[in-house]
């Protein structure tokens, strides 16, 4: 069984004057995205590395683009910025961008002066986003925002939509597309790069695990995430089989049978429901069967941080370290 799954589903400087731009009533702006909808620029794209461009300064007008979507100018650096994406919030901080966002969406809740608001970055709500009287908005190509982007367009606001990314690559390359975005180049480069070097230290200095088997729980209903996912290939740079990859017809995240991962008894557990939903070692000792898989009679059961686990920011160098922890921990047993 297989459902649609989103990863990220489970100052002073805030406080300047606004430009006043001019704002359409709801009515009004539900009435124009009914006409325009047709004139929508593509909000989607593959999840392939990045493409970007501007002045050779790192200045403005910048014009950026991820993967094959169409490219986004940006005339000025944005100083009203709204993230929609818990993921994005967390690499705007972490290039130095923090100052320049002033909403976040309702899940962006780290760092802890994220400008967390009631903006949702799955039901995107485009008047509530206008109303904020933004220069740039960032959201997931994911969910639906063909009338974010109508909307936006209409207050000639851009919009750089960003794929859930599926690998590492994805994520250092995102970082230095909002590095352009946001007038913070130099300093997404440096992100990028420490963060791949660091990674590639880790991965280097842990042997890799041929064989071993890892299941890793989004929810305590069992829902689970391949090898094409992005926690899925952090799994493979350890050399993890992952037990979901096996689930008849279940997709990137497929929901498993309870009898499906008995059978599989996987060597390593991952919980990524450990905080939202009380998930532990003892509670997965307790699931009918459970008590007889390798993972569950040796300990091998690792709680993970939900939203680390969930996002491809700059913290996920810790979660690649809680990997291999894991990884090293199991193999001398």
């Amino acid at each position: 069984m297989t459902t649609q799954y989103s990863p990220e589903n489970p100052g002073a400087s805030r406080h300047r004057p606004r430009r006043h731009r001019a704002l359409l009533p709801l009515a009004a702006l539900v009435g124009v995205l009914g006409l325009a909808g047709c004139a929508t620029r593509e909000d989607s794209t593959e999840n392939t590395p990045s493409s970007q461009s501007a002045t050779q300064d790192g200045g403005f007008p910048a014009e950026v683009a991820f993967g094959d979507a169409d490219p986004v100018t940006i005339p000025a650096q944005p100083d009203r910025i709204i993230s929609l994406s818990p993921s994005v919030t967390e690499m705007l901080f972490a290039i130095g961008a923090g100052d320049q966002v002033i909403a976040a969406d309702d899940n962006s809740d780290y760092p802890p002066e994220a400008p967390t608001s009631e903006l949702s970055g799955f039901t995107i709500n485009p008047q509530a986003v206008a109303d904020e009287d933004p220069d740039l908005v960032i959201a997931s190509s994911d969910t639906e925002t063909e009338d974010l982007v109508t909307a936006m367009d209409i207050v000639e606001v851009p919009v750089l939509l960003l794929p859930a990314a599926t690998e590492l690559a994805d994520t250092y390359a995102q970082i230095e597309v909002l590095g352009t975005a946001t007038g913070h180049a130099e300093a997404a480069q440096d992100l990028a790069s420490d963060l791949e070097a660091q990674i590639d230290e880790i991965v280097t200095t842990t042997e890799a695990q041929e064989g071993m088997t890892v299941f890793h729980e989004v929810s305590e209903d069992l829902y689970s995430a391949g090898s094409a996912t992005f926690i899925g290939q952090i799994y493979g740079l350890f050399g993890l089989t992952n037990i979901a990859d096996e689930a008849a017809g279940g997709g990137d995240y497929p929901q498993l049978a309870n009898e499906f991962v008995v059978e599989s008894d996987p060597d390593l557990i991952f919980l990524a429901d450990a905080q939202c939903c009380g998930q532990s070692a003892e509670t997965v000792a307790a699931r009918p069967g459970w008590e007889t898989m390798t993972a569950v009679r040796n300990g091998d059961i690792i709680a993970l941080d939900d939203d680390i686990a969930s996002r491809w920011g700059p913290r996920v160098v810790e979660l690649v370290a809680a990997v291999a922890e894991a990884v090293d921990a199991t193999a001398t047993e």
